[in-house]
């Protein structure tokens, strides 16, 4: 089943825009999660209510509601920013799409 749960979070990682989730920021039920952290392992996590991965994120500043200079950026670039979200109710998973250039995995395609 876990596996079934990470293929699924999986399939639900999306580029997203600004204009969608200017509701989600509205109610305050985005939270940004750091590009570091897999976005899938952090749906897990919640999803399977694992409290003490959520607390050590959180307690690190992995994960954290979006600042006020995060949601003018992502406002004023819009589309062109390239950000990701994960659906994991009630709330939308955010992250930052790093070039590849900037991530550590050591491959270059």
């Amino acid at each position: 089943m876990t596996q079934e749960l990470r293929q699924d979070l999986a399939n639900m990682v999306g580029p997203t825009q600004w204009d969608w989730l200017k509701p989600h920021i509205a109610r305050d039920a985005v939270v940004f999660v750091d590009p570091q952290l897999d976005l899938v392992e952090v749906g897990m996590a919640l999803t399977n209510d694992n409290v003490q991965s959520v607390q050590r994120w959180i307690g690190e500043q992995l994960i954290t509601k979006p600042t006020r200079e995060q949601l003018e950026a992502w406002g004023v670039t819009g589309p062109t920013n390239q950000l990701q979200s994960l659906i994991v109710q009630p709330y939308v998973l955010v992250q930052e799409i790093l070039a590849a250039a900037d991530t550590n995995s050591g491959s270059s395609t």
